[in-house]
């Protein structure tokens, strides 16, 4: 009888609470509606003017990146190419890849998708094998290393697929999260709750991360890189 007591309660509490929170919303929907209905005929139209304004102006931004290369997962020629392209670019993602290494092919495919969603960030690719100064200064010692830029100054790596669940079969979302967890890119999801495929399968230290211990994070030497 306890335990039914208990649960009623629990009920009517969340109960409760959905009320209340139904009624905010349909307060600030009332809220919003009457001050639409207060409104002349000036304010509308300067309120009009003003979406239309930031329209043009999203729209003018991405023309901008669209002519610098975003929008596209393209090579780099050489590596003095590098620092002209994370020059003209707030957000960079670089692929130090070898042509004979399986797992650069892997992180290809996955970028080529991602360079089409996130246009706000650049996406190329460099031969590892062609940038001995660059591998060097980075301190690439594994393939494939994603250099993570910003403002021109490299500010993480994704070294192998170690953040990625340690699996060659992670998903495009997978390293989604990873870049957002370095705000390389306009990330929409929950960064404490990565999308790997199965949890259980990688491991109770893939569940949850912190967000700073991410961004903090360097390359694993002992990645495989066949």
């Amino acid at each position: 009888m306890a335990a039914d007591t208990s649960v009623d309660i629990l009920q009517k509490v969340l109960e409760n609470e959905i009320l209340q929170t139904t009624k905010v919303v349909e307060e600030h929907l009332d809220a919003e509606m009457q001050k639409l209905d207060q409104m002349d005929e000036d304010e509308l139209e300067r309120l009009k003017q003003r979406r239309l304004e930031a329209l043009k102006k999203a729209q003018q931004q991405k023309q901008e990146w669209l002519s610098k290369g975003h929008g596209e997962y393209r090579e780099i020629p050489s590596e003095r190419d590098f620092f002209q392209e994370v020059k003209e670019s707030k957000n960079v993602v670089c692929h130090f890849y070898r042509d004979t290494t399986f797992r650069c092919q892997i992180m290809d495919r996955h970028l080529t998708v991602l360079a089409k969603k996130h246009i706000e960030t650049k996406f190329v690719k460099l031969n590892a094998e062609k940038s001995p100064f660059l591998c060097e200064r980075l301190r690439i010692k594994v393939l494939p290393t994603l250099a993570l830029v910003k403002d021109g100054k490299t500010q993480d790596y994704v070294v192998g697929f170690t953040d990625l669940g340690n699996t060659d079969d992670f998903t495009t979302e997978t390293l989604e999260w990873r870049l957002g967890c370095a705000d390389v890119i306009n990330y929409s999801g929950n960064l404490m709750d990565p999308p790997f495929q199965s949890q259980k399968k990688f491991g109770t230290s893939f569940t949850k991360l912190d967000k700073k211990t991410i961004r903090g994070k360097k390359y694993d030497p002992d990645s495989d890189d066949d």
